[in-house]
C-alpha cells in the first residue's frame, strides 16, 4: 500500500513539475506521514531522487549506497545515509535533505539497487553483498548497461539457489554515452 501512495505522490509531483529535490521530498514525506497517520501504520521508506542535466547527477534523498562506476571500472560509493531521511517517519524532514552532484563523463555510470539484492541469502544464509554486486559490475563494465544488469542478477540467481526470496530485487544500471 505505501508504494502505491509513494508512486501516486511522485507521479503528482512529476505532473506538477515539481524540479527542488528537498521540496519534492518534503511535499512527499508529509502525504505519507499524513496517509500513515490515518491508516494507523508505522510504515516507512526510503527513497533517493536523482536529477541527471548535461553529463551531472544531482542525488539527494537516503536509500542504498549509490555505485558510481567510471569508465575504466572503477567504483565510487556514495553514502546517502546524509542526503535524506526515511519518507513517512517524521512529519517534517526538510532539515534532513541535502543533495550531492557527481559528473559523469563518456562511459561512466550508476548502478541502484535495493537491499532485497545485498541481504538476498543462499540456503547456508550467506548474504550477497555489495561487494559482490560491485565485483560483477566492474567486471562486465564494458558492455552495455543492459548485459551489465543481466550479468549482476544472474550471479545473483546463482548465489541465492533454491533459497526463497524474501524481498524486492530491483536493479537500475545507467551508463553515460
Amino acid at each position: 500500500m505505501l508504494m502505491i501512495m509513494a508512486q501516486t505522490a511522485v507521479r503528482t509531483l512529476l505532473e506538477s513539475q515539481e524540479t527542488d529535490q528537498v521540496k519534492f521530498l518534503e511535499i512527499l514525506n508529509r502525504t505519507l506521514y499524513k496517509n500513515l497517520g490515518r491508516m494507523n501504520s508505522d510504515k516507512n521508506m526510503t527513497l533517493a531522487l536523482l536529477d541527471y542535466c548535461d553529463g551531472t547527477v544531482a542525488i539527494a534523498g537516503q536509500h542504498e549506497e549509490v555505485l558510481v562506476v567510471r569508465a575504466n571500472g572503477e567504483i565510487e560509493l556514495i553514502d546517502t545515509i546524509d542526503l535524506g531521511f526515511p519518507i513517512g517517519l517524521e512529519p517534517e524532514i526538510a532539515q534532513f535533505i541535502s543533495q550531492t552532484q557527481v559528473k559523469l563523463n563518456s562511459g561512466d555510470g550508476l548502478v541502484l539497487y535495493t537491499d532485497g539484492i545485498t541481504e538476498a541469502t543462499n540456503m547456508a544464509g550467506v548474504q550477497y553483498g555489495r561487494d559482490r554486486l560491485c565485483q560483477v559490475v566492474q567486471n562486465s563494465w564494458h558492455q552495455s548497461a543492459s548485459a551489465i544488469r543481466q550479468a549482476a542478477l544472474e550471479d545473483l540467481r546463482q548465489h541465492i539457489g533454491e533459497q526463497k526470496v524474501f524481498d524486492d530485487i530491483t536493479l537500475v544500471v545507467l551508463k553515460q554515452k
